[in-house]
This record gives C-alpha cells, sequence and structure tokens, in this order.
C-alpha cells in the first residue's frame, strides 16, 4: 500500500490511503485461538456487558458504534492478541435510547475499568463510540494513554459544527435511509453480501439523537466529588454522556491522537477529520479508501495494521 504523507498547516500528518485493498476479513492467525471471557457489570440501574481476553498486555479498551455492541469488533480480537495486546470491549450504551436511566456513559465505562483493575490504557472508539472515547479522555485523561477515533462526529456541541451537520445529514430524510446505507460504504455492500447481512445481524438499528438534555438527569456532585442531593442535577447529555464535547476542549487533548475516516462516509467526510485536525494537537490523520462508516468492519486488515502500528508508537 502506498502512503502519501503530507503536512498541511495545523492539521498534523495527513495520510490518504490510495491502494485499494480488498474487502476481506481478519485472517486467521497461526497462534492458539484467544479465549475472550463475556461477562456483565451491574452498575446503578445498569446492566453492562463487556468482553474481555485478559493477559498481561497494554490494554486496548474497543466503544462500539451507536448501531452496534461489543460483538462487533470480532475482526479485531485475533489481530491485537497476536500483537501482544490485552483485547477489551464494552457495551457502553442502551441500545434502545429509551431504556437509559440517566447514568453518565463515562461512568459505566469506568466502572468495568475499575472492575478489572486497570487504570491505564488504550482507547478506540468507531463512530458515536469515538465521540465515547472523547467524552472519556476529556474526564480521565492520566488514564489514556492514547486515542483512536474512527470515523466520529465526536460528540462535538459547537453551534456552527451541529450545523454544518445538519447541511450534510438533512433529518428526516438521512435518518430515514437503511442503517447498512447509512453505515457501510457502497464499495463494501457491492463486493461483501455476507459481510453486510452479518453486520446487520450484529447492529442496533438506532440512530444516535442529537445533543439534547435527558429528561433523567445524573446527580450532580459537590467540590468534593461526593454526591449532592440538595444541588441541581448535573444533565446527561441526549449522546448519553454528562460530558459536554467542544472544540476548545478537545484543544486541552495531551495524549497522542489517531483520527480515521473513510472516503464514502456519510457523517465524517475527510473535510469533517481536518477540522478535528485543526483542534488537536500533533493528531495523526488517516483516510481510508473505498470505505464507509465502518472502517474496522470494512477495511479490517487496514484498519488493525494501522491501529497497531499507531499504538506502537506510544
Amino acid at each position: 500500500m502506498n502512503h502519501f504523507p503530507g503536512k498541511i498547516a495545523g492539521l498534523g500528518t495527513l495520510t490518504l490511503a490510495l491502494a485499494a485493498c480488498g474487502h476481506v476479513q481478519q485472517a486467521p492467525t497461526a497462534a492458539a485461538p484467544v479465549t475472550v471471557q463475556d461477562s456483565t457489570l451491574k452498575v446503578g440501574n445498569n446492566v453492562v456487558p463487556f468482553r474481555d481476553s485478559g493477559g498481561a498486555g497494554t490494554p486496548v479498551v474497543f466503544l462500539h458504534a451507536a448501531s452496534g455492541k461489543s460483538q462487533m469488533w470480532v475482526h479485531q480480537i485475533p489481530a491485537f492478541t497476536a500483537a501482544g495486546y490485552r483485547f477489551i470491549a464494552i457495551d457502553w450504551r442502551q441500545p434502545n435510547p429509551g431504556h437509559r436511566t440517566g447514568t453518565s456513559s463515562t461512568i459505566l465505562i469506568e466502572a468495568v475499568m475499575q472492575k478489572l483493575g486497570v487504570d491505564k490504557f488504550h482507547v478506540v472508539g468507531s463512530a458515536a463510540g469515538g465521540g465515547a472515547a472523547f467524552q472519556y479522555a476529556l474526564e480521565h485523561p492520566a488514564k489514556v494513554r492514547s486515542l483512536v477515533i474512527a470515523n466520529s462526529i465526536g460528540f462535538v456541541t459547537d453551534s456552527d459544527y451541529l450545523k454544518m451537520g445538519e447541511r450534510t445529514r438533512p433529518a428526516p430524510q438521512f435518518n430515514a435511509l437503511p442503517v447498512e446505507f447509512r453505515e457501510l460504504g457502497p464499495a463494501y455492500r457491492a463486493a461483501n453480501p455476507e459481510g453486510t447481512a452479518r453486520w446487520n445481524a450484529l447492529a442496533y438499528p438506532f440512530v444516535p439523537a442529537a445533543p439534547t438534555l435527558n429528561p433523567q438527569p445524573a446527580a450532580a456532585a459537590r467540590s468534593d466529588g461526593k454526591a449532592d442531593a440538595t444541588a441541581a442535577p448535573k444533565p446527561v447529555l441526549g449522546n448519553g454522556s454528562n460530558v459536554d464535547v467542544t472544540f476548545a476542549k478537545l484543544e486541552t487533548l495531551r495524549m497522542p491522537v489517531f483520527l480515521i475516516t473513510g472516503d464514502a462516509d456519510l457523517y465524517t467526510p475527510a473535510p469533517v477529520l481536518r477540522q478535528f485536525g485543526r483542534h488537536i494537537k500533533h493528531a495523526e490523520l488517516a483516510v481510508f479508501p473505498e470505505t464507509g462508516h465502518s472502517a474496522y468492519w470494512e477495511q479490517p486488515e487496514m484498519f488493525n495494521r494501522r491501529v497497531i502500528d499507531f499504538l506502537g508508537k506510544h
């Protein structure tokens, strides 16, 4: 695969992958199969499923898209464990917005990591999971070794950014499209009907809500960090967390960040990726060819290789 890295003022390094890579599933490794343990954790009124390969490797936490769950990372398990990493995937949000209890997604993620006894790790988030990754990194920056944000609108709430989203994805017309049309690129759907069917079987047909206030907000905290029942509750946003993401806040991130999108991503086209790059110091950027909104699934070999290379540097 040929890469043409180029320095763009204020953007970091943008790599446009031009070689066509076949949409094939991750090749099996010659090593013994890794057993991933499926577990659940009760957090308040929430039951949080998560998957963990265990082991002594550096942990990598995977956060799925809104239209998905932790099982969506099936193509990543053999590659990352073979590279020596501990694979952890968390169902960080309820599939149905009506099931929300007001508990912030960052609290759910942190509860799982505390349960596992892991205090520093890489975070990989796809689509809405990328927004959750930003939220977690803003709330717990010392715990995040690096961030990989793929195909994500990032849950940014700046008004001009939200207006741009309305122009590029006009509702309700956009939301009325089949979920596989919105989230899998045309090249993948054309070449991989079986993979498309498998993705559909795993994905939840759920469109992320616009940032609005949840009617059941999380409890506010006093200055000493303890819950304060007398204070006005801290609102939980419609994206499932009480952490408000803005471009100004993203400029405060100091951990390494790798931003990925696909050249056929209807949510995060390359200009949007570059907009994020302007606000995140030293971010690396990559645009995958013939790829829509699910790079981890549509181009697993490329995704795994590029992310593992990035993690290896940090």
